[in-house]
């Protein structure tokens, strides 16, 4: 036993050492700065665009510039948790057919969050908006781990196709 243990001592000081004799041979001066150096962003109000947004905005006016069908391209991004057919069940996320201006947390056969169950406001076009812009913000504690759609353009053309596929289609206002 006792020679295990001299053996252990001994090569934990052995590694010591030629880990101390390296690091004398091949000193490296540490540089003042990184090698890799991010360049600062502008942040002015210039560059700045419609495209991308902060904040929900007036998304009447982006309807206007888009379609439903562009909203058919982007909901690929939403398809995989939700499905918008008509006979469509639930996924990871509730069915979103006819979602608009229904209650929210509405679908009978679907778990929601605390949070979305209790929210007891209707699926409007700002509602649906600001939801769409970052979920978990908008209502906090739901349990919708998407992070949210930055372009107006985007959100409002989801919104326009998630309107489409309704028994009951709204007029834009």
């Amino acid at each position: 036993m006792n020679k295990i243990i001299v053996s252990i001592v001994l090569t934990a000081i052995l590694i010591f050492l030629i880990n101390k004799i390296t690091d004398s041979i091949f000193y490296v001066e540490k540089p003042e700065k990184s090698a890799y150096q991010v360049a600062s962003v502008n942040n002015d109000a210039d560059t700045t665009t419609s495209e991308t947004s902060s904040d929900s905005g007036n998304i009447m006016e982006v309807f206007a510039s888009t379609s439903a069908a562009d909203g058919a391209k982007v909901f690929k991004k939403c398809a995989a948790c939700h499905s918008v057919n008509k006979g469509g069940g639930n996924k990871i996320g509730p069915k979103l057919w006819n979602v608009m201006f229904r209650p929210a947390g509405s679908v009978a056969e679907y778990k929601y969050s605390k949070a979305l169950s209790g929210y007891n406001k209707e699926w409007t076009w700002e509602e649906m908006n600001g939801f769409l812009l970052k979920p978990a913000k908008w209502i906090k504690g739901n349990k919708m781990g998407f992070a949210g759609l930055k372009s107006d353009k985007d959100r409002a053309s989801v919104i326009l196709y998630l309107n489409q596929n309704s028994d009951n289609p709204k007029t834009l206002p």
